[in-house]
């Protein structure tokens, strides 16, 4: 699904607390019958629905605003804002049918002016986040139609336009922010006006976000009156927080379960076609040439760490490419680096490279990478390779891998989520990407893109979009390990779990479902 809004990209959120409500819940008070409390493993990242691509981020988004269209599980596109696109018979004009009657949460009317006016800003380079606004490197123009309809030019034939375009791009009130001059930061002033189910009512940096039901939602009337995002980065206090009922649900890790069991709590497993990697930083000396990298990833073994991590492969399949396996486009045929410690050395050897030592970076708070960043010092140092590994608060490690020319980590833990068509994955991979946190450039992998994105058959597609998977596999600049599936834990006492609808990223496509 088109959630190119991947786990990427970051500034650090400063403190907001609106004076909308009253004070801040204590961080472990029981989740009352009228809210549902809902840990999360980290601080936001970001707000601003323009530069948000962080999971809580974007949970926060989805939450407070809304998309045109969501993507469910299976590719379909469910409309949101919008309630019907039509593509012309040339596949350069994309029409979308706007839904009436809805209002912003502060009682203003949601017409076209607010979407092109959001697109606008999202299409503007300044803001950082406008890879799939352009084509061929041509910009994709927006046009108001009439106060209910809006229409996307492209300059070009593209077969990923609909999915970029109309999807999880959360639109924001034109007359809120129409003299904002700047939209490339972490969050908005005022930030608590959406279409959402809820609004933002308080949000204190490192504890909790606390929303409050939006009487003008669009959609039937939300059914809790609050929603709390509690922030609890231990995994540990997690468990507690679950058995005390102080939070009513969670992502867990399937070594925890087992803690768990008796609790009244329910689980709920479901897929993201995410992949988690180990990403490799080519800008140091050390990691530019190409045999170092190789002979890491064959030093490696990711059904080790996956076996350790998620215990059994109902939770989890392994990825081969930078594509999800499910995805239609996904080949096997690459070079998977099946491990083998002795190639690995003679890689090295034949590279003139001894004594290699690698700063590796990963999340505080998540146990998968803490897992994961203990058995690769272990297998690496098989093959002689010594690795410091170095947990980071979330914000702080996304920061650092962002910017341009770092070099304080050689390696780093991380995952994304970029949809169902391989060209949303431009951001990460062409040499001008914004989330090309490994900093490799190489033409060839930016032209296989672009040709794959402009071919007009399936067949032509699929041959093309292989030969890039071999070609960012044979590059050695991001080692697949997992696509795990999130597993849910939540208090019995809820109810609408089926009605709100698990979506990947977001947790849940309509929070106002959601009831005790």
């Amino acid at each position: 699904m088109s959630i190119k809004k991947q786990l990427l990209a970051a500034s650090v959120l400063t403190t907001v607390a609106l004076a909308v409500g009253g004070s801040l819940s204590p961080v472990f008070a029981d989740s009352k019958s009228d809210t549902f409390t809902y840990a999360i493993s980290s601080d936001l990242e970001s707000t601003n629905p323009i530069t948000t691509s962080d999971r809580w981020g974007l949970t926060f988004d989805n939450i407070q605003y809304s998309p045109l269209f969501h993507v469910e599980e299976n590719g379909s596109l469910t409309p949101v804002l919008a309630t019907k696109d039509t593509v012309s018979s040339d596949g350069k004009t994309i029409t979308v049918d706007l839904r009436q009657g809805v209002k912003w949460s502060d009682g203003q009317p949601f017409t076209a002016d607010d979407v092109v006016f959001t697109y606008q800003k999202l299409a503007d380079k300044a803001n950082g986040n406008s890879d799939k606004f352009y084509i061929n490197n041509k910009p994709i123009q927006i046009e108001k139609v009439n106060d209910h309809q809006v229409k996307f030019i492209l300059p070009e034939k593209s077969a990923s336009a609909v999915n970029n375009l109309v999807t999880e791009n959360f639109i924001i009130p034109k007359h809120v922010y129409e003299n904002t001059k700047d939209f490339s930061g972490s969050s908005l002033t005022p930030g608590n006006v959406g279409t959402g189910p809820y609004t933002l009512e308080s949000y204190k940096q490192g504890q909790e976000v606390r929303f409050v039901r939006n009487d003008n939602y669009f959609g039937e009337k939300p059914k809790l009156k609050h929603v709390v995002l509690r922030i609890l980065t231990d995994p540990n206090t997690t468990d507690i927080a679950l058995k005390k009922g102080e939070v009513d649900a969670s992502f867990v890790l399937p070594t925890e379960l087992k803690n768990l069991k008796g609790h009244d709590l329910t689980v709920h497993a479901f897929s993201e076609d995410r992949v988690g990697y180990l990403g490799l930083n080519t800008h140091v000396k050390k990691l530019a040439n190409k045999s170092v990298r190789q002979a890491i990833f064959y030093a490696l073994d990711k059904n080790e760490m996956n076996k350790a991590a998620y215990l059994d492969k109902k939770y989890y399949n392994t990825p081969t490419s930078f594509l999800p396996p499910k995805n239609s486009f996904a080949t096997t045929d690459v070079a998977a680096y099946k491990t083998n410690v002795g190639k690995a050395k003679a890689l090295l050897n034949k590279a003139g490279v001894k004594n290699l030592t690698l700063n590796l970076g990963y999340t505080s708070g998540d146990a998968a990478q803490k897992i994961q960043g203990s058995l690769i010092a272990s297998q690496l140092s098989k093959a002689g390779i010594k690795v410091n590994v170095e947990a980071v608060d979330a914000t702080a490690l996304s920061t650092a891998i962002h910017k341009k020319d770092q070099t304080k980590y050689d390696a780093f833990l991380n995952g994304y989520i970029m949809g169902t068509d391989p060209y949303q994955y431009t951001p990460l991979y062409t040499s001008t990407g914004f989330a090309n946190y490994w900093q490799y450039k190489d033409p060839t992998i930016d032209k296989l893109f672009t040709k794959g994105d402009l071919e007009s058959s399936a067949s032509a597609r699929q041959a093309t979009y292989k030969k890039l998977q071999q070609k960012i596999a044979d590059a050695a600049v991001m080692y697949p390990i997992v696509d795990n599936k999130k597993i849910l834990v939540m208090n019995k006492d809820v109810k609408g779990f089926s009605e709100a609808k698990t979506l990947p990223v977001y947790t849940f496509a309509d929070w106002s479902k959601l009831s005790k």
